[in-house]
């Protein structure tokens, strides 16, 4: 069955065809070939998304849309300009941590781009070239897949099983967050001083920080009560998913007091869709595992990798090199659903630690977000700032460059990684 599928699908995907709907009928074509009761895919695919930790991902994507429709964008961006000052690169600085707030609201990346590009990207215009504008924002709205809640670490530990927990891999991000948006700030005062891009920002004055912290205080607090709660084991990350929605509902109607009943619609219209789009993937891919399962494809793909090598390090960059080159052709979602269940499994059966190989894989198919020629937030910036791809790669590849040395860093000094989690008793 395996090869009929494999062609099949690159057939399909090769054709455009969504890659849902390539998974799932490439699965038909092997219970075919394979002669089997084709009620097995009806079967597997409920069986697939009939998970209460699947809910959180939906409810995390509401949550998001609400707080976005709500107005928080501005109290951010106030707040982290308060916090910046008149230097080099400020109004980059101040998207980058508005970035890092923004994404331990959303927990998706996609929607951090559209927030912060569609506000950002005109005032950041008339002090830098548009490539650089939407250079910085892409990488900022990248940190929403990194620093928890994040919905791809929620589908990699769905897929993954019970070797690995939600909340562990929350925490897992923290540190390695923390370094890409210094890094990134770094990245933008060096450019800045070098492309000699006027100051920006204000002067820091303790009265005006204190005034911009308590407006966006009910915003901050969010990512700490519901991360806060599932990693104390308060309440599961679905129940968290759930209290973070309540939560933007209570900032947008009596905080800001933006967020309008006509708004609801709209927001839950978006999330659907997008969670609908990776129920799809994961209920079509369910039975193209279960067919590699019956061919014994994972139990053959580990035999393999230690005939050729018994070094886990060696492993770990092989498939560090295979998510690199899956991140550039594949969605990040697909990913995870196609090869979490083949290659999980194999880190376990090396003896590495199972949340520094999440937090790996996760990291890896980030980074190709941003990489083409399938970057997924390069052509959203590129279609909310009217730039060609080229122009954007222009100013993006540095960031690029600096997300897999990170990635590096992380392989090479793994408490990078794990310190945290396990601190917390992960």
């Amino acid at each position: 069955m395996t090869p009929a599928i494999v062609f099949s699908f690159l057939g399909l995907a090769l054709l455009r065809m969504p890659l849902a709907f390539a998974l799932g009928l490439a699965s038909l074509v092997g219970l075919y070939v394979g002669g089997m009761d084709f009620s097995v895919l009806p079967q597997r695919m409920m069986h697939s998304v009939n998970s209460f930790p699947l809910m959180a991902i939906p409810l995390f994507m509401l949550a998001g849309e609400l707080m976005v429709a709500a107005g928080i964008l501005q109290r951010l961006v106030d707040f982290a300009n308060s916090l910046i000052g008149r230097v080099h690169g400020g109004l980059a600085h101040v998207a980058i941590v508005a970035g890092m707030v923004l994404a331990a609201v959303s927990g998706a990346a996609v929607a951090s781009a559209s927030a912060l590009g569609s506000s950002l990207v005109p005032s950041m215009r008339q002090q830098y070239d548009t490539g650089y504008s939407s250079a910085v924002v892409a990488s900022a709205a990248n940190l929403g897949a990194i620093i928890p809640p994040s919905n791809a670490m929620i589908v990699y530990a769905l897929m993954a099983g019970s070797s690995v927990s939600v909340g562990g891999l929350f925490m897992a991000g923290v540190v390695p967050g923390i370094l890409l948006a210094v890094g990134f700030m770094g990245l933008a005062t060096f450019i800045s001083m070098r492309r000699r891009y006027p100051l920006a920002g204000g002067e820091i004055g303790l009265k005006h920080v204190l005034v911009q912290t308590w407006r966006a205080l009910p915003i901050l607090l969010m990512p700490i009560v519901v991360v806060g709660g599932i990693v104390a084991g308060a309440f599961t990350p679905t129940e968290g998913a759930a209290i973070a929605v309540v939560y933007a509902l209570f900032v947008g109607f009596f905080v800001t007091r933006k967020l309008r009943l006509a708004d609801l619609p709209r927001a839950m219209f978006n999330a659907a869709v997008t969670a609908a789009m990776v129920g799809a993937l994961i209920a079509f891919a369910s039975t193209m595992t279960f067919a590699f399962t019956l061919d014994l494809i994972p139990m053959q793909l580990t035999g393999w990798l230690q005939d050729f090598t018994q070094d886990p390090l060696v492993f770990l960059l092989l498939v560090m090199a295979l998510l690199i080159g899956v991140g550039m052709f594949i969605e990040s979602n697909a990913a995870y659903i196609m090869l979490v269940p083949l290659l999980a499994p194999i880190a376990l059966a090396y003896g590495i630690d199972p949340l520094l190989f999440g937090f790996l894989f996760v990291m890896n198919l980030v980074v190709g977000m941003m990489t083409p020629p399938v970057g997924v937030l390069l052509f959203v910036m590129c279609g909310i700032s009217k730039i060609s791809l080229n122009e954007l790669m222009k100013s993006a590849w540095p960031f690029i460059v600096f997300q897999y040395a990170v990635l590096i860093a992380c392989i090479a000094f793994p408490g990078l990684v794990t310190w945290l989690p396990r601190a917390l008793g992960y």
